[in-house]
């Protein structure tokens, strides 16, 4: 009996003991899976968070998340734009979370107490901050922004020659551009946080300028201005007051082909390409040429005084000569010497830009007054005078001609003809008044015009006679001042 009394006792010792310890094992379970803290060891982004509070932890991580989403962005104009703007990074697309965190923390507080012992057992230790930016947000809303700045368009320098000849220049106009390449990258680099970024105190604010890049026309005005047409250098006239119609249209539309005719350093004018450009212009009219050393009726008559401008104007300049010759017979308008004659294919006058900068040619056709101006570069100290000399004079040969309508020995003059020179040309520098240089520039001989008389044939060989001067032998025509 007092051995199952014994037993019945033990019994109910034991059985008290695994009741205790069960009881007592089932409040440790109760009482970790009820605590409000967050298990040890939890890291978000960086931020221990770990034994933490949870509803503190949640806090922490929702402020840091809103204290990304608020900071700014401002960008301050330039000279081409001096307005500013300021953005939030929330606004421009910018997201950030703690993935998960926030869910797996609230869960805690979910579920049986078994369930949640397990959870809490199981919890993960590691949250990583997710960021969302795309910059193409940012750069549409600076376009946005300062659309107007690309609307706006480069305009070349100008340089005008006023009526008083007087040379001005209008400065060009830059277009702008925006170059949002770097500053995106900058934006990029401070709003994505980098790992060991996460956790530390966040700046708040990111100023930058706008970035624009100038546009520079094709001539700028130090562009224009380095050409070196500074003043006008000469300026050189003819009459031609009693010349007709189809020789003053022709003199007139030459002149506008040529008028600004621009020469860069060194470079050769060739009278050649003005006429074809005026030939594609205009049309020539008829007017008295020289065909084989006499006037007769042409095509283009008068083109020439044009090209005898321009060599004076050229010579007063102290330019070099290429090619030019006289033409066969004096001219009018100048001294003899002091003309330049053009033949198509076989004389030219061409001339080379030796002023060291940009050579600019400009014509005035006026009051049956042709002038010729050059604008360029001179020292202002220094000018050439020209003088030409004749050397000698050639007495025109008597042409006799048989006409049998005249009478038996009768003689009738036809043409008185002219004499003809040689003539030598001197150009002379002065500087500050003295005489620097004299340089013999051309010597030119001007063709003697035969005296023509026609003779009537005699009869049996009685009386006086005149002996026929044969004709002069055919040659090749040679065309000059007309096309």
């Amino acid at each position: 009996m007092i051995r199952i009394v014994k037993r019945i006792h033990i019994s109910i010792i034991v059985i008290a003991s695994l009741l205790l310890v069960a009881a007592v094992g089932w409040g440790f379970v109760m009482n970790y899976a009820l605590q409000k803290t967050v298990p040890s060891k939890v890291d978000a982004g960086g931020i221990s968070i770990g034994g933490m509070p949870v509803d503190d932890a949640l806090e922490l991580l929702g402020q840091y998340e809103n204290s990304l989403l608020q900071r700014t962005i401002t960008i301050h104009g330039t000279a081409a734009a001096s307005d500013s703007k300021q953005w939030t990074v929330a606004v421009l697309g910018y997201k950030a979370e703690f993935k998960g965190a926030r869910e797996a923390l609230l869960r805690l507080s979910t579920g049986d107490i078994w369930e949640r012992a397990v959870y809490r057992y199981q919890f993960q230790k590691k949250y990583e901050l997710t960021q969302v930016w795309n910059h193409d947000a940012f750069d549409a809303a600076l376009r946005k922004q300062w659309s107007w700045i690309e609307k706006n368009e480069t305009k070349n320098a100008a340089r005008i020659i006023t009526a008083d000849d007087e040379v001005i220049y209008e400065p060009h106009v830059d277009a702008y551009r925006l170059d949002t390449g770097k500053l995106l990258d900058e934006v990029d680099d401070w709003v994505v946080l980098e790992k060991e970024q996460i956790g530390s105190p966040v700046e708040k604010a990111l100023d930058a300028k706008l970035p624009v890049t100038a546009i520079h026309p094709e001539v700028t005005l130090e562009k224009l201005k380095d050409e070196g047409i500074e003043r006008k250098i000469i300026s050189f006239s003819t009459e031609f007051r009693t010349s007709a119609e189809g020789r003053a249209h022709n003199i007139t539309v030459t002149a506008e082909a040529l008028n600004d005719w621009e020469l860069a350093q060194d470079e050769v004018f060739d009278y050649s390409k003005l006429i074809a450009r005026a030939e594609e212009l205009y049309d020539y009219r008829e007017a008295p040429v020289i065909l084989n050393g006499k006037l007769v009726p042409g095509i283009g008559g008068g083109i020439c005084q044009v090209s005898s401008t321009l060599y004076n104007a050229v010579l007063r300049s102290g330019l070099e000569i290429v090619e030019r010759r006289n033409h066969s017979l004096p001219v009018a308008y100048l001294p003899i010497g002091q003309d330049a004659t053009y033949a198509g294919g076989a004389i030219n006058f061409r001339f080379k830009n030796t002023t060291g900068k940009h050579l600019l040619i400009r014509t005035v056709v006026a009051d049956r007054k042709l002038t010729i101006k050059l604008f360029g570069t001179m020292n202002t100290n220094e000018r050439y005078e020209i003088e030409s000399t004749t050397l000698k004079t050639i007495a025109p040969a008597v042409q006799v001609i048989s006409n049998a309508s005249l009478s038996p020995g009768q003689q009738v003059p036809v043409e008185t003809g002219k004499q003809g020179y040689v003539v030598d040309t001197y150009r002379t520098l002065f500087r500050d008044g003295n005489e620097v240089s004299r340089e013999r520039v051309s010597r030119d001989t001007y063709k003697a015009q035969p005296i023509v008389i026609e003779v009537g044939p005699m009869k049996d060989g009685s009386g006086p006679s005149a002996t026929p001067t044969p004709p002069p032998s055919t040659t090749e025509p040679l065309l000059e001042d007309g096309v």
